[in-house]
């Protein structure tokens, strides 16, 4: 548990620099230059994921139940997984009316997935990750809607149509596949 808890603080933490350094990065990026800058803190970033990853494959290992989710519930994230990959593929769709309404929203994504997992899992491993990342996404959220607030309204009609197509076949891959092949939970029935 200690590797994944590192690896949160160095992600998380690399990822929060704008929270509560935004002075000391913009100082950062006039010394090094933008690219430089994000050269590093890619690979810094790269390295606090591969701990998280290893460090919770370590929890699952040797699980510390804290409660038993009831299986109900487990529906309840397979719910909220459809409305977090909208939201995450609207972070990258130009024009779409979601971007333009919300504004953030990848980190809106975030707390969805967060919060969904959380209900879904009872291990102390899963509570600290989900609960790390979703506290995260309530602090970045509230700091980027300062920094930059949302527009609001605009956002094109066929942008916006694209961007729930691909969010609801990402969804559809992901729980149908990825989920599997990649974390090892089947959320499918008979996946």
């Amino acid at each position: 548990m200690t590797i994944m808890i590192l690896g949160l603080v160095v992600f998380l933490g690399v990822h929060s620099i704008r929270i509560v350094a935004e002075p000391w990065r913009q100082a950062r990026i006039q010394q090094m230059g933008l690219m430089a800058w994000k050269g590093l803190y890619s690979v810094v970033a790269l390295i606090g994921l591969v701990l998280v990853i290893w460090g919770y494959g370590q929890t699952r290992l040797d699980p510390v139940w804290v409660w038993q989710p009831p299986a109900a519930l487990r529906h309840l994230t397979l719910l909220l997984m459809i409305p977090a990959m909208i939201l995450l593929v609207a972070a990258y769709v130009p024009g779409n009316a979601l971007k333009a309404r919300l504004g953030h929203p990848m980190l809106l994504a975030v707390k969805v997935w967060a919060l969904a997992h959380l209900l879904a899992n009872g291990r102390l491993g899963d509570i600290i990750l989900f609960v790390a990342f979703l506290v995260w996404a309530i602090l970045a959220f509230r700091a980027a809607r300062r920094r930059e607030p949302a527009a609001g309204g605009g956002g094109r009609g066929a942008a916006t149509v694209i961007t729930v197509v691909l969010g609801l076949v990402l969804y559809g891959l992901f729980a149908g596949v990825l989920h599997a092949w990649l974390i090892g939970v089947p959320v499918m029935p008979g996946a």
